[in-house]
This record gives structure tokens, C-alpha cells and sequence, in this order.
């Protein structure tokens, strides 16, 4: 179960950031040479990002770091995770939103 996971993650790890680079491509006037490194540090960044931000939110509503972790199957982080998923899934959610919009 937990490779059927890992496989999903790097499959989408490797659709969003071949996402980024396209979005990058149109987006700048000028190509350079390392799109699929920007847009790799764009998925961290992002990833990094929404997870700080879930960690100040779960200290501020002190909410247990290991409420889920009592009979975890989990071999990395949660909330690592959930915020790797939600960087994952952002420029597809960011396309429909423009599509939406026009």
C-alpha cells in the first residue's frame, strides 16, 4: 500500500512540475535553460510554504503535533504530505481557474 502511494506521489511530483515548466514557458518571453530546475524549486517552494503554514496553524489552535500518528502507517510525515498533495494539485487548480474566469 505504502509503494502504491509512493508511486502516485512521484507521478504526480513529475505531471505538476511538467505543468510548472509549460506554464513557465508561455509565461516568460525569454527561454531559459533551466526551466524544469525552476520549476522543481517552484514545487518545494510551494510545498515548503503551505506546510510551514499548517504547522503555525496547528501551534496556534494547539492542536497535537501526533493526533494522527498514535497507530500511523504512515513512513513520512502527515501533514509533509498533505502539503506536498496540495502543491501537487495547485497549477491544475490555478488552469481551471482561468479557464473559469473567461
Amino acid at each position: 500500500m505504502q509503494a502504491l502511494g509512493a508511486i502516485f506521489l512521484a507521478i504526480g511530483i513529475v505531471v505538476s512540475v511538467r505543468e510548472r515548466k509549460y506554464k513557465m514557458m508561455w509565461r516568460s518571453s525569454e527561454p531559459s535553460s533551466n526551466m524544469l530546475a525552476s520549476a522543481l524549486s517552484q514545487l518545494v517552494g510551494t510545498a515548503g510554504g503551505i506546510y510551514l503554514s499548517l504547522e503555525l496553524l496547528f501551534s496556534f489552535l494547539k492542536i497535537p503535533e501526533d493526533w494522527w500518528s498514535n497507530n500511523s502507517i504512515y513512513f513520512v510525515e502527515p501533514l509533509a504530505v498533505i502539503s506536498l498533495l496540495l502543491a501537487i494539485i495547485q497549477p491544475f487548480v490555478l488552469k481551471a481557474w482561468i479557464k473559469l474566469r473567461k
